[in-house]
């Protein structure tokens, strides 16, 4: 709805504690860079009843009202339901929308904006220009897509600055190899576990001792990704094992051992939307690990490592 209060998890970013490579976009990004441009709109003069069937067609919840381009109001779908009950749905929309409008200009940062999306908790803010003209509205999820987006762009701009692979080292039978992992960036999420799975198939390695391997390292890859606020993930290939440690900044795990039980999720609902959230990834990397230790402490962040001899007569069931 627009500028009603909604059961929403706050947005999870912000510039206070996010990554580094977040808050430096968060500061270089404004509104009109983020916002949707497309804005159904009404007309003060339109009855409740016409904007009740305007929600319907365009299966929105809200619309803003506008007189010479300019906000002067906002009727929800909330407004439509009291009209009917109260029997006054032939009422103009002057007379029943809601006038005390919470909104944003489309030049102000995108920090102010999460800050207002968090604080506010509504489902979405009209945006302004100077001129005091709607130019657009602003969601949680528009935040959330343009930082994403923005952040796999920066990902592959890096990726082409770095310097060639010495491919000599790289098929070495051991080697060290580390990777990032930001805060809801699911674009990426997988690309160092797949990695760790390529650099053991081409050192030759036991397909079923990869499939246990590869398992872990997702799992724990996807965890930060949905949980921490950021993290490292290292694979240090050995002579007699492999090791997996994932280390993370952020709330850290309240109980371990619950955290440990199948099926036990503390993923937000738009998190599991996207397919995520099962409750399943550190049950799965205890199960295919030799060893598996969690090392975690409240608002620090947490540290899990996964090791996986090489002559591990253990199977990945």
């Amino acid at each position: 709805m627009l500028n009603e209060p909604e059961n929403k998890d706050d947005i999870p970013l912000n510039a206070a504690e996010s990554p580094a490579v977040v808050i430096e976009l968060i500061h270089s990004l404004k509104v009109k860079d983020v916002m949707t441009n497309a804005v159904l709109a009404g007309e003060k003069t339109q009855t409740l009843r016409f904007i009740q069937a305007l929600l319907r067609e365009n299966k929105v919840s809200g619309v803003p009202i506008l007189e010479d381009q300019k906000l002067i109001g906002i009727v929800s779908i909330e407004d439509i339901i009291n009209a009917l009950d109260k029997g006054y749905i032939n009422d103009i929309a002057e007379n029943r929308m809601t006038k005390n409008i919470v909104s944003l200009q489309d030049d102000m940062p995108l920090s102010f904006a999460i800050s207002c999306l968090n604080k506010y908790k509504y489902g979405r803010f009209p945006v302004l220009n100077k001129g005091k003209e709607l130019v657009g509205m602003l969601t949680s999820s528009d935040v959330i897509k343009a930082l994403l987006i923005e952040m796999n762009r920066e990902v592959l701009r890096l990726e082409k600055s770095q310097k060639p692979v010495d491919n000599a080292a790289y098929h070495s039978k051991y080697s060290e190899m580390e990777f990032t992992t930001v805060h809801y960036d699911f674009e990426l999420a997988g690309r160092a576990s797949t990695e760790f799975k390529k650099a053991l198939k081409l050192r030759g390695f036991d397909p079923k001792l990869i499939r246990r391997i590869a398992i872990a390292s997702y799992e724990l890859e996807i965890n930060q990704v949905v949980h921490s606020e950021g993290g490292v993930m290292r694979c240090s290939i050995l002579p007699d094992k492999v090791v997996i440690v994932a280390s993370d900044t952020g709330p850290g795990i309240e109980d371990v051992n619950q955290a440990l039980k199948e099926g036990y999720s503390t993923a937000n609902e738009y998190v599991r939307s996207l397919g995520w959230g099962a409750g399943m990834g550190l049950a799965n990397t205890k199960r295919v690990s030799d060893e598996f230790t969690i090392d975690s402490a409240l608002g620090i962040g947490t540290t899990v490592r996964s090791v996986v001899y090489v002559n591990s007569a253990k199977e990945e069931t």
